[in-house]
């Protein structure tokens, strides 16, 4: 398969249909995706959309992540394997220079659910404290 250079709705499509193939099958993160989704088919449109409208601005996703993820057990390690797994996945599907925006957007995405889910203020201390 030649790597693509263009992002498109199809090549998102399939992106993120081979990376939750391996999330699926992933020994850490895949039980909790397993647990959480009854649907997948419906499951994976809908994370077409959300990518759609991160990359592509098309507006089609229409829906609260954040909630979505607050329910599931998830430790700041997982993030980090769910990052391995998109950009291992773009990687193979995209020519480095779309693998490398595809990369930074789920890192962003990641960050900022982790942040929410995982930062406690009380845990800052200043230095000298």
């Amino acid at each position: 398969m030649t790597p693509a250079t263009e992002i498109t709705d199809e090549a998102l499509a399939l992106q993120v249909e081979r990376f939750y193939d391996k999330v699926r099958r992933d020994p850490l993160i895949g039980p909790v995706f397993e647990a959480a989704i009854d649907d997948w088919p419906e499951h994976l449109a809908k994370l077409t959309d959300f990518w759609s409208s991160v990359t592509l601005a098309t507006g089609r996703y229409r829906g609260r992540p954040m909630p979505a993820h607050m329910k599931l057990p998830l430790e700041p390690r997982m993030f980090d394997r769910w990052l391995f797994l998109w950009g291992e996945t773009a990687d193979e599907l995209f020519a480095p220079a779309q693998a490398q925006v595809l990369r930074e957007k789920a890192a962003r995405i990641g960050q900022s659910l982790s942040l929410a889910m995982f930062f406690r203020p009380e845990d800052v201390r200043p230095k000298g404290d």
